[in-house]
């Protein structure tokens, strides 16, 4: 969808190449976080509404790194920082969220 919007919205190739690598590096990292708050909140009746107030405060620094990542008309150096940032958060968030989510799931089942 990222190609189409970029016509909408008029941007230009470099502004649309930093959005892709911005999407491309952060939404692994939001996808562990999804998983390990709905590995929390599995055995909940009302899972689907505490899943959201948990995952928000732990996605905020991957949004803030991502629009940062994705303007490319900041300081040369910003949007390398930034999208350097943002690949050590996803890949935290990923070699830790199998262990968190197992060890959620295994304390839902007690």
């Amino acid at each position: 969808a990222s190609p189409l919007l970029a016509v909408l919205l008029s941007m230009d190739a470099p502004g649309w190449g930093a959005a892709v690598a911005a999407l491309l590096v952060g939404t692994p990292g939001l996808a562990a976080l999804g998983t390990i708050g709905a590995a929390v909140t599995v055995s909940l009746r009302r899972g689907g509404l505490i899943a959201p107030v948990l995952i928000l405060p732990l996605s905020i620094p991957i949004l803030i790194f991502g629009a940062s990542a994705a303007t490319p008309a900041a300081e040369p150096g910003t949007m390398r920082a930034a999208l350097l940032f943002l690949s050590a958060i996803s890949l935290v968030s990923l070699a830790l969220a199998p262990f968190a989510a197992a060890l959620a799931l295994q304390a839902a089942e007690d």
